[in-house]
């Protein structure tokens, strides 16, 4: 039975007040119980039933440009000659399974994908349209990493508003919110979030790494993209990205007539439960103001200039595949070098291409552990100048890993980052709306930092658990000066035995 909400009647809310009830504190974790049930955990794949389904070429070529070129705004060149096998490499780098774990103690194989999610629970789903691709149907898909297949949800020439007209294809990016929810309750929302923007820039890194431009437009009215695209009921769209280039293979666009297949979408759990927060902070994102336009960011300078950043030349391909999320670093003595630190920080701070990206709303505070000729402390980052500023000396260790729900890995990483959000500048933008593109943003720099980390064979992870205010307290800041949206951590992994993986996602059992 699905459990939904009804938007007319769900109660007013801002996002502060969401921000602030989905706080972690060790009242609110104490107070907040949660038991998992696993008999009614959520399929995470969606398929959709009674729809052709079209085979995308196994083991399509791999984009060899050296994963920090793109990072760095540099595309690569690799034509191929038709569409079946662009759809498959674009994918294949980008959303498609990478590896499987398997569960000693009870057998269980379960997948792991090229874009990352908040506990692996992948509420992110992949929905595209082409117009005029060289062997392949117009129409409308939905991507099944499960399968590596796209199901052909519609044929012929459909329009997609708010997309570039001129775009052969066009990705919608949806969100279903319950599979985090299930897990981690009414906090979800704000991991479903980072995950729209891992995967956004997991898409658009896969085309740039081929030779392909994006654009991703997050300004839309939502219900208008829903009803276009016949989404389930349970599934939210999120951001639309239009991908342009030389590299896709075109033909003319099919002009014949257009025919819905729909298929019905699989149930995937035995009972929705719909957290009323959850349903009232995305009802407010809904909405937005009519300003276009966001404040500059701040700008400073810090006492340390960054050295010249490492290189490396490891292809674009076999790190996006090869990336995961680190369980937890080995600590010790091993540490990271200030030339990778450079290297890394510098990807962050390259231009995200959106309708919401003109000014940015994301600040970088570092933990450093173990960085040679860096001296243990906190830093802040200044992108402009390519600068730290330290604002706190000593051990940070202990202090990274309790303000991480006391994880250890933040303090056994050699290096941690909190990414502080400029929410109130956001929403004097945008709206409420400003909520999602703050989270939207710390998720595409957490990617490129997955990437950048996995360039130079180091593990990484994202830690979406913390005490909020704890931070903001250990940081010395005031409400003004932003609030902290999302950690991550940099280091030398744990080795993972229960890992095995596959250059042919079809060959892994579920």
């Amino acid at each position: 039975m699905l459990i939904q909400g009804i938007w007319a009647h769900l109660p007013a809310m801002t996002w502060r007040e969401y921000h602030e009830a989905t706080k972690h504190s060790v009242e609110s974790l104490r107070r907040a119980r949660h038991v998992l049930d696993w008999a009614n955990m959520p399929d995470p794949f969606r398929h959709y039933e009674g729809v052709p389904v079209l085979d995308l070429p196994a083991d399509p070529p791999a984009p060899e440009k050296a994963a920090l070129d793109v990072l760095q705004g540099t595309s690569g060149t690799m034509p191929v000659g038709d569409g079946p096998t662009f759809l498959s490499q674009l994918l294949f780098y980008s959303a498609a399974i990478s590896a499987s774990k398997l569960v000693p103690s009870t057998g269980f194989k379960y997948a792991l994908r090229v874009n990352p999610s908040s506990g692996n629970l992948h509420p992110t789903e992949f929905h595209f349209l082409t117009r005029g691709l060289r062997g392949w149907p117009d129409g409308w898909y939905h991507y099944d990493p499960s399968r590596h297949m796209a199901e052909q949800r519609g044929r012929g020439d459909f329009e997609m508003k708010l997309a570039s007209a001129s775009a052969t294809i066009v990705f919608v990016l949806t969100s279903i919110v319950w599979r985090e929810a299930w897990k981690y309750g009414e906090r979800a929302y704000r991991y479903c979030l980072h995950d729209i923007g891992h995967a956004w820039q997991a898409l658009a890194l896969s085309a740039r790494a081929i030779g392909c431009d994006s654009f991703a437009v997050a300004h839309f009215p939502d219900d208008e993209v829903a009803q276009l695209c016949r989404l389930n009921v349970d599934e939210w769209p999120m951001l639309i990205v239009s991908l342009h280039g030389k590299s896709i293979p075109v033909r003319e666009a099919n002009t014949g007539k257009t025919v819905w297949f729909g298929g019905r979408a699989n149930q995937l759990s035995k009972e929705t439960i719909a957290p009323p927060l959850i349903n009232s902070i995305h009802f407010a994102t809904k909405r937005s103001s009519s300003t276009s336009f966001a404040e500059s960011a701040p700008t400073g300078s810090g006492e340390i200039e960054l050295p010249s950043p490492a290189l490396s030349t490891r292809g674009f391909g076999e790190v996006a595949r090869m990336r995961r999320s680190a369980l937890d670093f080995l600590g010790g003595k091993q540490s990271i070098s200030l030339a990778q630190l450079s290297a890394i920080l510098a990807v962050t701070s390259q231009p995200l291409s959106a309708d919401f990206a003109d000014t940015r709303f994301i600040q970088l505070y570092l933990y450093a552990h173990r960085v040679d000729g860096l001296q243990p402390g906190v830093y802040r980052f200044w992108p402009e100048r390519a600068e730290l500023e330290q604002t706190k000396s000593g051990d940070q260790r202990v202090a990274a890993a309790g303000l991480s729900l006391g994880q250890n890995l933040a303090g056994n990483a050699c290096v941690t980052f909190s990414m502080i959000g400029d929410l109130e500048r956001a929403a004097r933008a945008y709206g409420d709306r400003g909520y999602r593109y703050v989270h939207f943003e710390a998720g595409a720099i957490g990617h490129r930092l997955y990437l950048a980390a996995e360039a130079f064979r180091l593990g990484a992870t994202g830690i979406g658990a913390f005490y909020d205010d704890e931070v903001q307290r250990h940081l010395n800041l005031i409400p003004n000066q932003g609030q902290v949206v999302y950690h991550f951590a940099i280091g030398h992994p744990v080795p993972d035995t229960r890992l095995s993986t596959s250059s042919e996602p079809k060959e892994i059992a579920w």
